[in-house]
């Protein structure tokens, strides 16, 4: 999506309030003209106050609160718990339900300054079955999913940034479908605290943004820590992974992704091939059955409880982890954590790799909200990856790419990404 000069990234906003050239009230006012103008079509947002959001915003002009996101809008998914609205879940067993705290990643950006818009639409426990969010590109297909809300905000100018949860694809899908960026931090960067947990080793905190500095400036941003782009005369080398996921790609995918990587060799990125190991093959599939069974124990009171305001196919999922025991179960965690060990393996002499991010552009219709797949492994290993926008598809909507970087060194991938992004360009 396309920057426009009446919304600016993080970078130039901070710039512009510290001169008094824009007040923290302009920028709010802004982005919830847009959501009152097309949540009704969009759907991204399930709760939001003009006044409390005004509120804060006066705040951060009059001084009284400051940081390294004063005055930034940003919006959290429903499944993130928030002191001044209701955390539903995406699931009508939780209407209304207030938790009366905000989660860390919430409390941390307000202690920062930054003005939460409200909460945006999540997937039924962040899972497959999808709340009502349209896609902004195209109100006939579908966002992604589960942080269908966070995409389709910040895509669509309600926020600058929004926080979101993957548990294998949910932040990579729905930022590709929705044309914006998505950041999935190494494991732990960012504290699951207050957050409704499907998958306890897996579920990871990130953020959907615009572009990679809005992203790394709000991640960051929590720790007290500003994003600072790569020396301009690094060079990096890449690696195209290949894998048995790619069989499932859309042949415009795959050349979407090849010709990004051609017009990087062509601006200076070394970018070789390689093929993933076996013993990360087999992880693939071990992760959506971990998925299944943490599902069934995490959603256990729920599940014993309100049978009848589940899914059906959230139901289904979770008899999926009924068959599993707990040897098994156990005898797949061995694994994951065996292919963590070895993960510095997938970067011999290179920087970061290079992925699929979907099969194909976002789906029509909204009963489903495409495969989560090619975040499977990495999320799984705990890497931090960034999902890019690079093309649009023959339908007219986003095609992309991922990055995929080292465990814990993801201010070195988001300075490749900004570059990478840079370099490769956008035919948006």
């Amino acid at each position: 999506m396309e920057r426009s000069s009446t919304l600016p990234g993080i970078a130039q906003a901070l710039s512009l309030m510290e001169t008094g050239a824009l007040r923290a009230r302009d920028l709010a006012e802004h982005c919830l003209a847009r959501l009152q103008a097309r949540n009704a079509e969009v759907h991204a947002f399930c709760a939001y106050d003009a006044q409390r959001i005004r509120r804060q915003a006066d705040d951060v002009d009059a001084g009284v609160r400051r940081g390294l996101l004063a005055g930034i809008p940003f919006a959290a998914k429903d499944v993130i718990h928030s002191a001044d609205y209701p955390t539903t879940y995406g699931s009508p067993i939780y209407a209304g339900y207030q938790t009366g705290r905000d989660a860390a990643c919430i409390a941390l950006a307000r202690e920062q300054g930054g003005v939460m818009m409200g909460k945006v639409v999540t997937s039924e426990f962040a899972t497959q079955t999808p709340g009502p969010t349209r896609n902004p590109l195209n109100l006939a297909h579908t966002p992604g999913g589960s942080s269908s809300g966070s995409a389709a905000a910040v895509a669509d100018g309600m926020a600058l940034v929004a926080w979101g949860t993957q548990t294998t694809g949910s932040i990579t899908r729905p930022a590709i479908y929705c044309g914006v960026v998505g950041y999935k931090p190494s494991f732990g960067l960012v504290s699951t605290a207050g957050i409704g947990l499907l998958s306890p080793l897996q579920d990871t905190v990130g953020i959907l943004a615009r572009d990679v500095s809005d992203a790394a400036a709000t991640v960051l941003g929590i720790h007290g820590r500003r994003f600072r782009p790569a020396a301009a005369d690094r060079r990096y080398r890449l690696a195209v992974c290949l894998s048995s996921q790619w069989r499932h790609a859309s042949a415009q995918a795959i050349a979407a992704l090849d010709d990004w990587v051609a017009r990087l060799g062509r601006a200076g990125f070394t970018v070789s091939q390689r093929t993933l190991t076996a013993g990360h093959e087999g992880l693939i599939e071990d992760q959506g059955r971990l998925v299944a069974y943490d599902a069934r124990q995490a959603l256990a009171h729920e599940r014993l409880t309100d049978k009848a305001r589940l899914s059906p196919r959230l139901t289904e999922r979770m008899r999926g982890g009924e068959a599993i025991d707990l040897p098994t179960y156990l005898a797949m965690q061995q694994r994951a954590a065996a292919g963590r060990a070895r993960a510095e393996e997938l970067f011999e002499d290179i920087d970061a790799l290079v992925y699929l991010a979907t099969d194909g552009e976002a789906e029509a219709g909204h009963n489903n909200s495409g495969s989560p797949r090619y975040g499977a492994l990495w999320t799984l290993l705990h890497l931090p990856t960034i999902a890019l926008p690079v093309t649009r598809g023959s339908g007219g909507l986003p095609l992309g790419v991922q990055l995929i970087g080292r465990y814990g060194q993801d201010e070195a991938l988001l300075q490749i990404a900004e570059r990478a992004a840079m370099c490769g360009g956008r035919d948006q």
